[in-house]
């Protein structure tokens, strides 16, 4: 038993067959009296045992306390014999880590303690029912739903009063309530959260009400959280987190202080990447400068004109006044500060209002964030219409997209002095500038639907779940990233996706399988049916909706949770005349509440 340097501790009880300690040892952030207490029971006497510190064994000592300390049990066993441990941790007390296993697991042996565990990840699966794929494509789906429906973890314990108690990593201290950690808002904004809205809603109830300590013991929101602050990653996107569960619909917790809380992270620059790094600069300029020496300006003006989107829906919601949320409208339009005019694509910009020069929109990082102009010039969810009047209209935005996929799969990595994963990923997969293996570029495909060419968005939807998602060891497309890029799948596997967070609307792409209910919480269903659906068959003839007849483009958050029948054609050459007509777009959001 390893207990990990950084400070630990260790005690063997030969009496009980136990084993408990602590570690001190975690990753990154800044973390208040730290301890992952652990507590182990064997189901057979130790006959040997020993305790080691640092590199040595500590003769006849079975407690030991220091940087570096373990302990060494051995068992008598016949041939054949298994010796069963039972091991639950609390980052509490030894008492409530005891507490933790009694409860948890009880006198149950491991085959009870695996079947319980089959029939509580079978109750989450179940809630998404698919069929008429290959074995591979449903092997595919639920390790993918299985991988989204692990993050983020759950931080919070029950104390022996049967109170919801936690450790907090602010204070040091056990405080009441609910806490999450093990996410980072910069991927699982975007797709991970909306399905937990659809589909988990009661989940969400719990890590909004999680936020809310989280603002209180800390002083800001978490933008990456694992478990404290952590000083990676770029954005305000818990705007978004907290805006979409809102608005669409979860309720049950205090909203107001989550409100208070964007405000404030929208308005001041945080301790490890909380707030708005370059806040003083947006609020003047409208962007974050290329030349002030803050890495990734132009992304950040990207993500913090969508998050100004995100408070703007949240505050109108509220019943806000104007003055308040139309401000957050009104930056929520800064996108258009740093999409150049000579080029069409997201570019640096200076404090004095020039374009960086020299530019090279296949140069990774230094504006950007893991990726490149190709990729980030699409990160406006909110106003997508109005990228595209930037662009000089829908055709030249169509013929824009083509290229992403168009392009070779070339790459400038002076930035970061080596080809990162993200890079190679891109190269791999070989669909052109598309990176579907890093979050930024994931909804680039759904992007079709706003300029009248829906079934570009349907062959390559199926082309990405083809090519980039395997049931095999090697046959993912790049990082997990906390259930973002299976979140993704599951989206689309189903036939529509959350381009636009924090709002209503879905993206309709083309659903993988003949068949697929979703058990929504509040006993309805939703049902997807897709009876000649094949590789072959991948194009959407027509749609009908509850048995009518259905144009558009996007799908009603609120009208599927009514429950709901849709009735997909599927066919082997796209029809160019469905979607086609402006009135049946899915809505460019800021250009409507203008």
């Amino acid at each position: 038993m390893d207990a990990f340097d950084k400070g630990s501790s260790i005690t063997i009880i030969p009496s009980q067959n136990k084993i408990v300690g602590y570690s001190t040892k975690y990753s990154r952030g800044k973390l208040t009296g730290f301890k992952n207490y652990f507590v182990i029971y064997a189901d057979k006497p130790f006959t040997k045992y020993s305790t080691w510190k640092d590199k040595d064994f500590v003769k006849d000592a079975l407690e030991i306390t220091g940087d570096h300390c373990g302990a060494i049990v051995g068992f008598a066993t016949k041939k054949g014999e298994k010796v069963n441990l039972k091991v639950a941790s609390s980052f509490i007390s030894l008492e409530q880590a005891e507490l933790n296993l009694q409860r948890e697991l009880n006198k149950d042996s491991f085959d009870q303690t695996l079947n319980k565990a089959k029939l509580a990840w079978n109750e989450k699966l179940k809630r998404v029912e698919v069929a008429g794929g290959t074995i591979d494509q449903m092997r595919t789906f639920y390790s993918s739903l299985y991988r989204m429906l692990c993050f983020p973890h759950k931080m919070y314990e029950i104390n022996k009063a049967g109170e919801v108690v936690h450790y907090s990593p602010y204070s040091g201290k056990t405080e009441a309530g609910y806490r999450f950690a093990g996410t980072g808002f910069w991927d699982t904004f975007r797709a991970l959260y909306p399905f937990l809205n659809l589909v988990y809603p009661s989940i969400n109830i719990e890590m909004q009400k999680g936020l809310i300590n989280d603002y209180k013991e800390g002083g800001w929101l978490p933008e990456w959280s694992s478990p404290s602050y952590s000083d990676i990653m770029i954005g305000n996107n818990s705007a978004s987190v907290v805006a979409d569960a809102y608005t669409k619909g979860l309720r049950g917790y205090d909203i107001e202080t989550l409100y208070e809380a964007l405000l404030h992270g929208a308005n001041n620059e945080g301790p490890q990447a909380t707030g708005r790094l370059g806040i003083e600069y947006y609020k003047k300029l409208g962007y974050v400068p290329y030349d002030v020496k803050i890495n990734e300006n132009t992304a950040r003006t990207l993500e913090y004109a969508y998050d100004d989107f995100a408070i703007a829906q949240l505050g109108k919601a509220l019943g806000k006044p104007e003055s308040e949320w139309g401000e957050y409208y009104r930056r929520s339009q800064n996108f258009q500060k740093v999409i150049d005019p000579e080029t069409k694509l997201a570019r640096g910009r200076n404090q004095d209002g020039s374009f960086q020069t020299p530019f090279n929109p296949f140069k990774w990082g230094d504006a950007f964030t893991e990726g490149n102009s190709w990729h980030y010039t699409w990160s406006v969810f909110q106003d997508i219409d109005g990228l595209a009047k930037l662009m000089g209209g829908r055709k030249e935005f169509s013929k824009k997209l083509d290229q992403v996929f168009e392009l070779p799969p070339v790459y400038d990595n002076s930035y970061y002095g080596e080809t990162i994963h993200e890079i190679q990923e891109m190269v791999n997969a070989n669909m052109g500038q598309y990176a579907h293996g890093n979050q930024p570029a994931q909804h680039i495909i759904y992007l079709y639907n706003y300029s009248g060419e829906p079934w570009k968005t349907q062959y390559w939807v199926r082309e990405t779940m083809n090519r980039l998602y395997q049931p095999t060891p090697d046959g993912y497309c790049g990082d997990e990233d906390n259930g973002q890029t299976s979140a993704w799948y599951i989206f689309s596997a189903l036939g529509f996706y959350p381009v636009t967070p924090a709002t209503d609307q879905y993206v309709l792409g083309a659903p993988l399988f003949k068949n697929a209910k979703i058990h929504l919480e509040n006993g309805k269903t939703i049902e997807i049916k897709a009876e000649n659906n094949s590789d072959e068959h991948r194009y959407l003839n027509s749609l009908k909706f509850n048995g009518k007849k259905y144009s558009k483009n996007w799908l009603s958050h609120s009208e599927l949770m009514k429950g709901a029948t849709l009735k997909f054609d599927m066919v082997p050459q796209p029809n160019k005349e469905r979607g086609t007509d402006e009135k049946d777009f899915p809505y460019s959001y800021s250009t409507d509440n203008k």
